[in-house]
């Protein structure tokens, strides 16, 4: 037989001692080899395990987490998971918040209300109360809400139609698409699309439908920043419903093509700033990544079948843009990034004009040449820092200690520092204001949102100092970003499109708008309970009454909630009470006077908003009375938290909402008739066994047997009407 044996050699015995015994033959020299090279192994593998390990000075101590459930009359449980202990963290540090079915990580604006908790909790006795004018006003409002929403929502499905504005217009809201949106979030290729634009007014043949959808996208995008009050947001929306509709057909090969990534980039931004299902964004960006990877859009074009410069370019560009959708709708949302940087090796976009992708062989500007793609091209620089915050605050395998906080600070504030220097380098022409004030916020949210998690524990420990302070400090720039104070403005009518966009639309720059002048305002409560009102900066205070008539204005653009207005309100009026230095027993009524009051105010809005709607008619079957439901509604779940019983996961307590304990009147009468049908059943039934008793020949005598069958008869044929209405 060739080759080895089938049989090992046999090996030295042990004795029982362990002890290797004398070998009955010696090992053959081919053994020793493959001996020798398992132990070389061994060490090569400890060797390489020592020099890719992380060296820690002491095992660090795991997290002890919680689950704590809150829930109130106003809305369904929310449940908060904590964590305390992790690297010598004493304070908790709130990590997720499950509502319904939607779980939130910790850059959603939840876990920013959680910190005035005690603040509500001091109005519980007057929000428990369905009759009191606070949760009275809460109910009329949001049926104003719902009629609002109904009276300006298209029909679905809506196919697209050829049906564009008038041109004047259409060119508008194209010039606000192209001077806002396009500047940072590079999705056309402008000269290319205007030739397709011009052609739907000038061209005798029908309009491809694709195109006809993108352009009526940009022109919704547009109308958010058309003007103040958001006057198009039903032309918007329909727009929207349009563009939808026609993604959601059945063809799924052919949306795998660039204008089909173009149409779903800008149906994302178009939801979002019209609110047409703009709390889903981050699922659908996670759909449109997987597409993009699916086209290759994640590969450098270098490694892929050689493609004209033009097309190279544009996949580029086109990747850039969906990174950047999929890191904000993360930091919106709350949800995981569900993307790293190993995932993708395509290349930034090059310092092109658009009119330079048209040329054979394009040079790229010089680094310092300002150009329609450089702002861009400088948040790209910074993706990798901000990728590892999202990580950081989402991701479920993150850790989320102080430590990696300060760590991500410090590359955070060096990457932002680069970005602010190659702003002011450019030559030529300069970044607008706009985008000198969008780089600014975009940078400024991600460091906020890093030192969030710890702003409730630096409100108690002066371990967490420093990030109270960046939270503070980042919040008023972006603040002042979204608000600019009226002495930055050149003239009082001077068109502020960022202003508008926080105003008009929603989502990432409306959310975080909000939160900032919310937190703001927690520091600014923390300060008067700190008895520290002397050294409230005027900066910060102005803040209060802005952020009232901020509310306000979104409300008058369209938006169909009061809980930013409400909010700021009573908190406001608890400021002012410390301020004139108010008793304990004096803040309930106060609050609830200033919910009151902010209640009356949002229904005055509400209700010219439903008569606006009722001059062009409602919608068929639509029910415009403003009888309150039972429960308030998704939008008044925030208010759980702070309005309930705390209960702990370990007694397995399972909370209901008291709506589900709080039956209707129909359903109430149903029991009525239902146990009157039972008791009458139940009494008609005992007849036969009555006529045998002693007492009924006491009473009634002796009758035949055909008298009883008679009158037992007549008994339970009377019984049998009530028992059918029962039924």
């Amino acid at each position: 037989m060739n080759g080895p044996s089938a049989v090992p050699p046999r090996l030295p015995e042990r004795s029982a001692g362990g002890q290797t015994g004398a070998a009955t033959f010696a090992i053959p020299p081919s053994v020793q080899n493959v001996e020798s090279l398992r132990h070389q192994i061994k060490q090569l593998e400890e060797q390489l395990s020592k020099a890719t390990s992380i060296p820690t000075a002491s095992p660090v101590p795991a997290a002890t987490s919680t689950t704590e459930t809150a829930s109130s009359k106003l809305g369904a449980a929310f449940h908060f998971q904590h964590d305390s202990g992790s690297s010598g963290q004493a304070q908790v540090v709130t990590r997720s918040v499950m509502h319904k079915t939607r779980l939130f990580g910790q850059s959603h604006w939840i876990h920013g209300i959680t910190l005035v908790g005690d603040l509500l909790e001091i109005m519980g006795p007057h929000l428990q109360d369905e009759a009191s004018p606070a949760v009275q006003g809460v109910q009329k409002s949001k049926s104003l809400a719902r009629i609002i929403k109904a009276q300006r929502s298209p029909p679905w499905p809506s196919p697209p139609t050829a049906e564009l504005p008038a041109k004047a217009l259409a060119d508008e809201l194209l010039d606000c698409y192209l001077r806002t949106t396009e500047t940072f979030y590079r999705i056309l290729h402008v000269p290319s699309f205007r030739i397709g634009y011009d052609a739907l007014w000038t061209s005798s043949t029908k309009p491809d439908v694709a195109f006809l959808v993108q352009v009526k996208l940009v022109l919704a995008i547009g109308a958010t920043v058309y003007d103040e009050q958001f006057s198009l947001r039903s032309l918007a929306m329909r727009w929207v419903f349009e563009a939808q509709t026609y993604l959601s057909g059945p063809e799924f090969k052919a949306r795998l093509s660039i204008q089909s990534l173009q149409t779903g980039l800008l149906l994302l931004l178009a939801r979002e700033t019209a609110d047409v299902g703009s709390e889903g964004v981050w699922i659908s960006a996670g759909e449109l990544l997987r597409s993009a990877i699916y086209m290759g859009l994640h590969r450098d074009p270098a490694h892929l079948p050689k493609r004209t410069f033009f097309a190279a370019e544009m996949r580029r560009r086109l990747w850039n843009t969906i990174l950047e959708l999929t890191l904000q709708s993360s930091l919106t949302s709350g949800g995981p990034l569900l993307l790293s940087l190993h995932d993708f090796d395509t290349e930034p976009p090059g310092n092109f004009d658009d009119d330079q992708l048209l040329a054979l062989d394009p040079v790229p500007k010089q680094e310092y040449a300002f150009s329609q793609t450089s702002i861009a091209i400088a948040l790209r620089r910074t993706m990798p820092v901000r990728l590892a915050v999202c990580k950081f605050l989402n991701d479920c395998g993150s850790r989320g200690t102080y430590e990696e906080t300060l760590r991500l600070d410090a590359e955070l504030r060096a990457s932002c520092k680069e970005l602010r220097r190659t702003i002011q380098t450019y030559r030529g022409p300069s970044p607008s204001q706009f985008e000198i004030r969008i780089v600014g916020f975009l940078t400024q949210r991600y460091l906020s949102s890093l030192h969030m998690p710890f702003f409730g524990a630096a409100l108690q420990e002066t371990a967490y100092a420093y990030s109270r302070i960046v939270v503070v400090e980042s919040s008023l720039r972006i603040w002042r970003a979204a608000y600019p104070s009226p002495l930055t403005l050149a003239a009082p009518s001077e068109r502020d499109d960022l202003a508008r966009l926080t105003i008009c639309g929603t989502g990432f720059f409306r959310a975080f708008t909000f939160l900032s002048s919310f937190s703001i305002m927690v520091e600014l409560r923390a300060q008067m309970l700190e008895d520290d009102s002397l050294s409230i900066r005027p900066d910060l205070f102005s803040v209060l009454e802005e952020a009232k008539t901020w509310n306000l204005r979104c409300i008058e653009a369209g938006e169909t909630s009061m809980k930013g207005y409400l909010f700021t309100c009573v908190i406001a009026a608890q400021i002012d009470g410390l301020m004139h230095g108010l008793a304990n027993e004096d803040f309930p009524p106060l609050l609830a006077k200033a919910a009151e009051n902010a209640g009356v105010v949002c229904r005055t809005l509400l209700g010219e908003k439903v008569a606006q709607g009722r001059k062009h008619g409602p919608a068929d079957g639509l029910d415009l009375s403003l009888d309150m439901p039972s429960a308030t509604g998704e939008d008044w779940d925030f208010l759980a938290p702070f309005i309930f019983k705390k209960h702990s996961v370990a007694a397995q307590t399972v909370m209901l909402p008291l709506a589900a304990l709080k039956p209707t009147g129909s359903t109430l009468a149903s029991l009525t008739v239902a146990l009157g049908g039972f008791l009458n059943g139940f009494n008609t039934g005992s007849v036969g066994a009555v006529t045998v008793m002693p007492q009924w020949g006491e009473t009634v005598g002796s009758i035949s047997p055909t008298m009883v069958g008679i009158t037992i008869s007549a008994i339970s044929l009377g019984g049998a009407v009530p028992s059918f209405f029962a039924g």
